[in-house]
Order: C-alpha cells, then structure tokens, then sequence
C-alpha cells in the first residue's frame, strides 16, 4: 500500500474505485499514536499492548462506586443548591480571577466519615482545574493515594 504521504495523489475515484486502497484509507485514518510518550506503534486506542495503563485498572477495580462513596441523588441535589448559592471557584476568586465553579469539593477529605460528609462547613466551590490541582497536591494525583 502507499504511504500516507503520496495519499494527496489520488482522486476520489481512484479510492471509490480500489476496494483493497480504501480499505488500506480507512485502517490508517482511524489509527493513531500510541499515548506513551516515544512509541510510535500505531492504535486504535489509546496505548498500544505494551502501555496500557495498569495503575488506573488496579485502582478502580478495588474502588467503590460513586454511589456507595455518598455521591448519590441527595449529594447531587445538595451540590446543585451549594453550586447556586457559590457558584465562583474560590481558589480563583483568591488569585483575582473569576470562574464558574463545577465542583463541590470536600476541604478535608470525608474518608466515608458521614458527618464530615455532610458538613457544609467543609465544603468549597471549585472549577475542574483547581480541583485537580488540589487533588494532585493532596493524595499525589489520581488513583496514587497517600
């Protein structure tokens, strides 16, 4: 098959016409680069065989689900009314800046504590980036818990 290179050399109908070329089309538009920085093996997804990420797979699988962690239909009603009454991101608001928040963020870390949980007290607004930010500083970054 040619390489994607000369591929501007061909018409419409030469691809309509050639059924192995447009399969040969297809199979390399849909492929991309492996996401591990240097591979340069060719893939449907993500990662090639070789990084597929483990660390992701191993802690979701221990993970509770959303719901069994508090984060039911009651916390999405709160989280709505607390987002209307906050609605900036307060760790911007400190830096001079303003941006919707889009999370409720527990200040201290609940654990499955109830209490704290439900503690509005302990309750921030905070947009995605400030969050994650917040997230990496405390427990090391997803799925790396301290």
């Amino acid at each position: 098959m040619p390489s994607t290179n000369i591929l501007r050399h061909y018409t419409t109908q030469d691809i309509v016409s050639n059924h192995k070329f447009r399969q040969w089309v297809v199979s390399v538009a849909i492929k991309k680069f492996c996401r591990k920085q240097g591979c340069n093996a060719l893939v449907e997804n993500a990662y090639c065989e070789a990084h597929k990420p483990e660390e992701h797979q191993r802690y979701d699988q221990y993970r509770e689900s959303a719901a069994k962690r508090g984060y039911d239909s009651k916390w999405r009603k709160a989280r709505v009314g607390w987002l209307l009454k906050h609605p900036l991101c307060v760790e911007c608001e400190k830096q001079g800046n303003v941006r919707e928040a889009t999370i409720v963020d527990h200040i201290r870390p609940h654990k499955g504590d109830k209490a704290l949980f439900w503690d509005k007290t302990n309750w921030q607004s905070l947009c995605a980036t400030c969050h994650s930010q917040k997230t990496v500083r405390e427990d090391g970054g997803f799925g790396n818990g301290r």
